[in-house]
C-alpha cells in the first residue's frame, strides 16, 4: 500500500471518528433535554393510550333504571340479561313512574327500562307483550346504539321464549327519546362547541398575549409601573373575557336561529356558568404564561395541553364510559368536561341551578386554585 493510500484512509477514519463524535454529542443533547424526551417519548405513548381507548363506537358501563311493575318471573330475567351484559350498569330499580324523568334530571342516566304490569302473564295468555324504553337524546348517537343493544337483548330473551312455546311470542318496545324526540345532533356538538371555543380563545390568547410582552422586553416596564403588577396581568386578561361572551351570544343565536338548537333552561344561568368557565380557562392561561418564556413553548403546551384533552375527555365526542377507569379519573380535571354537562343541562334539558350546583362549585374551586398557583408562581418570578 502508497503512503498517499495509507494517508487518505487515516483521513477517513478521522473524520469517520469525528462523525460519530458528533452523533455521540446529540444523543447526549437530547437525552440531558428533559423537555425532548418528553417529546419524544412521553407525546406519543400519551397520544396513542388516549386515542386507542377514545376512539371506538362500542358503549359499555352506561348506567340504568328499571321500572319493574310486574315483578315476575320474566321481569326479573329480563332484568338479569340487562345486568349480565357489558353495556349496561343497573344504577337503581325505581318504584313507580313518577321518579323516572327525576332520574334522568339527577345524574348522567343514559336509559330506563319500564316493564309493565301483568309482563308474564301477558306473555303466556295472549302471547305479546309491550316493554318501554326511555333513553337519554340529548346525545342522540348514543341514545341510538344504546336503544339498539336494549333491543337486541329483548329479542334475544323472546327468542329464548319461543324454543319452548307452542306459540309464537313478541315483545314489542315502545322506544321513547327524552330531552331531543326529533334526535337533531346540534343538541350534542353545539354544547361541545361553546366549550371548546371558550377554551381555545381563553386559554391560547391569555398566554400568548402575555409572553408576547416576555419576548419584546415590554413586561418589565409594565411591571414597575405604578399598578399592582398583578393588576397588569390580570388587565390582559379582561378583553379575552369580554369576547369569549360575545363569542359564547353569536355561537347561542347561530344554533338557535340557523340550527333550531333548543334553549329550555334560563338564558342568564347559562352566562353565569360561562362567565364562571371562561375565569377557570384564564386562570389556565395565566398559569402557563408564567411557566413558559417564549410564544411557540406557550402554543405548544395550550394547544396539546388543552386541545387534546378538551376533544377527547369532555365527553361531547366519545362517550367517557368507554373507556378505562384510568382516563375517566384523568377527564375529572379536565375543565371542559363540567361545562359540557352544565350546557347541556340547561340549554337541552332546561334544567336550573339546583341539578348543576356539584359541576359549578368544581369549576369555582378549579379556578380559585389555578388563580392562587398562577399568583404564587409570579410572585416568585418577580422577586
Amino acid at each position: 500500500m502508497s503512503l498517499h493510500e495509507v494517508q487518505k484512509e487515516k483521513q477517513i477514519k478521522s473524520k469517520m471518528k469525528q462523525f460519530l463524535s458528533f452523533i455521540k454529542k446529540e444523543f447526549l443533547h437530547v437525552f440531558r433535554d428533559s423537555k425532548t424526551m418528553l417529546m419524544l417519548f412521553g407525546l406519543p405513548i400519551a397520544q396513542i393510550t388516549l386515542f386507542g381507548f377514545a376512539l371506538t363506537n362500542e358503549i359499555k358501563n352506561s348506567r340504568i333504571v328499571v321500572l319493574d311493575q310486574a315483578k315476575d318471573i320474566a321481569s326479573q330475567e329480563i332484568v338479569q340479561k340487562f345486568e349480565a351484559g357489558r353495556q349496561f350498569t343497573l344504577d337503581r330499580t325505581l318504584n313507580n313512574p313518577n321518579q323516572i324523568e327525576e332520574a334522568f334530571r339527577s345524574g348522567n342516566l343514559k336509559l330506563a327500562i319500564l316493564i309493565p304490569a301483568n309482563f308474564y302473564e301477558d306473555l303466556q295468555h295472549l302471547h305479546e307483550a309491550q316493554i318501554q324504553i326511555i333513553s337519554d337524546a340529548s346525545d342522540p348517537n348514543t341514545a341510538n346504539t344504546l336503544t339498539t343493544y336494549a333491543s337486541n337483548i329483548l329479542m334475544d330473551y323472546q327468542l329464548e321464549l319461543m324454543q319452548n312455546a307452542k306459540l309464537p311470542m313478541s315483545i314489542d318496545t315502545d322506544i321513547r327519546m327524552l330531552y331531543n324526540p326529533e334526535l337533531k345532533g346540534a343538541t350534542n356538538f353545539v354544547p361541545g362547541v361553546i366549550a371548546l371555543v371558550l377554551m381555545l380563545v381563553c386559554v391560547l390568547m391569555t398566554s400568548v398575549s402575555i409572553v408576547r410582552e416576555k419576548e419584546r422586553g415590554t413586561m418589565e416596564i409594565l411591571l414597575v409601573s405604578p399598578f399592582h403588577p398583578f393588576l397588569v396581568i390580570l388587565s390582559k386578561a379582561v378583553p379575552y373575557f369580554i369576547l369569549s361572551l360575545f363569542n359564547l351570544g353569536v355561537i347561542i343565536l347561530m344554533s338557535v336561529f340557523l340550527l333550531d338548537m333548543p334553549f329550555n333552561g334560563p338564558v342568564w344561568l347559562l352566562f353565569a356558568e360561562s362567565g364562571l368557565f371562561i375565569l377557570t380557562c384564564l386562570s389556565v392561561g395565566l398559569l402557563i404564561s408564567n411557566s413558559t418564556k417564549s410564544q411557540a413553548a406557550a402554543m405548544l403546551i395550550s394547544l396539546m395541553g388543552m386541545l387534546i384533552p378538551t376533544l377527547l375527555l369532555a365527553g361531547f365526542m366519545f362517550p367517557l364510559e368507554n373507556m378505562p377507569w384510568p382516563l375517566q379519573l384523568i377527564s375529572n380535571v379536565v375543565p371542559a368536561k363540567w361545562f359540557y354537562i352544565i350546557v347541556k343541562s340547561i340549554m337541552v334539558k332546561g334544567l336550573g341551578f339546583a341539578a348543576i350546583w356539584k359541576e359549578t362549585l368544581i369549576l369555582f374551586v378549579m379556578t380559585i386554585l389555578l388563580l392562587l398557583i398562577s399568583y404564587k408562581k409570579f410572585n416568585i418570578r418577580l422577586s
